[in-house]
């Protein structure tokens, strides 16, 4: 199976240190998905009774924020046209989106951004390009971590808890899951842009056709 790999590492150190890679990566890197991971750990920590638990968050925890600071430093130094992944209607999309929410909602834009894989790189990735306050985002990506970190840890101790004795499928129960709520928050948070973009042209629709 695709978790085969955490059964073995899960009564390893190293399981800790491939935690902490991939959620660091995932920070700028989103074909490498951490939520999955952290969500398998926790339902066979539930399940199987390793990996340590605590252990578990803390790690994610560090490791989503160091890749957060990764995506806001890469940000600052290159031009976002040049990055392949965001040259998609969806990346163009999603970096058009962040660069008009920042200057209007910066703070929960970057909590929320956490929960999108491609949406949180796109925004961490544009506060560095457009100079977001370093110390402002440093404090709400640490807050944003931890967040994320909670939620995907809970979805897979609900998932140990309710598929108790078998590792395996507690992991697929809880990747589900946490796959299928990603998405619901994903179009949830578009569909929420959505509207307040209309709200925000309607207001400014009196003042264009004054203009025009």
């Amino acid at each position: 199976m695709a978790y085969d790999w955490l059964l073995a590492l899960a009564g390893s150190p190293w399981v800790y240190l491939a935690l902490f890679s991939v959620a660091t990566i995932d920070g700028f890197f989103p074909p490498v998905p951490s939520e999955p991971v952290v969500i398998a750990l926790a339902a066979l920590s539930m399940s199987a009774g390793t990996p340590n638990l605590a252990l578990v968050l803390l790690v994610a925890t560090a490791g989503a924020f160091a890749g957060d600071l990764i995506a806001y430093a890469v940000g600052s130094r290159i031009d976002l046209g040049r990055i392949r992944i965001l040259q998609n209607p969806r990346g163009l999309r999603a970096v058009s989106g962040a660069q008009h929410a920042l200057a209007r909602r910066g703070t929960s834009l970057i909590l929320a951004a956490r929960f999108v894989p491609v949406g949180r790189m796109a925004v961490n990735l544009t506060a560095g390009a457009i100079g977001y306050p370093r110390r402002r985002f440093v404090g709400l990506t640490a807050l944003a971590a931890v967040t994320w970190s909670l939620y995907s840890v809970a979805i897979g101790l609900l998932a140990g808890a309710w598929v108790q004795d078998r590792p395996l499928v507690a992991i697929a129960v809880g990747v589900a899951g946490g796959i299928l709520s990603g998405f619901v928050l994903d179009r949830a948070l578009e569909r929420r842009q959505t509207v307040r973009d209309r709200a925000l042209f309607e207001q400014e629709k009196p003042r264009l056709e004054r203009a025009a």
